[in-house]
């Protein structure tokens, strides 16, 4: 596949995530109604993982680009926040192990769903 299809394939979920979020009532955004989109679409096999994968690599690649702007922020903004430094490190941590814990949760999920499903293949052969 090439770029511009596989970039083009990308900008059309999250331009169907938009329109989501323009149109149904729920404070959830754009963003999130596009990534589930897309993982839908990856796990009905109507798009496949190959014709999106060297862009999404791509961007995941270049990702921390986008966290330069924020950080100069909070650096500009910093006699608003020097005395709370330690309830947002908290916060922080809090956040991050949070995170952590689901997304390992979820992945033991999945994994604990995707060998149930191979043993009901293999009594039914």
């Amino acid at each position: 596949m090439n770029y511009i299809f596989q970039l083009a394939l990308i900008l059309g979920v999250s331009f169907v995530g938009e329109l989501l979020n323009a149109v149904l009532p729920f404070p959830i955004p754009a963003s999130v109604y596009g990534l589930i989109l897309l993982f839908l679409l990856l796990c009905s096999k109507i798009v496949k993982l190959e014709q999106v994968e060297q862009v999404a690599g791509f961007m995941i690649s270049v990702m921390p680009i986008f966290f330069i702007e924020p950080t100069v922020g909070i650096m500009n903004s910093y006699g608003l926040v020097k005395g709370k430094i330690a309830a947002l490190f908290i916060a922080a941590f809090l956040s991050f192990a949070a995170v952590l814990a689901v997304t390992g949760l979820t992945a033991q999920a999945i994994m604990k769903f995707k060998n149930k499903e191979k043993g009901r293949e293999h009594e039914s052969e």
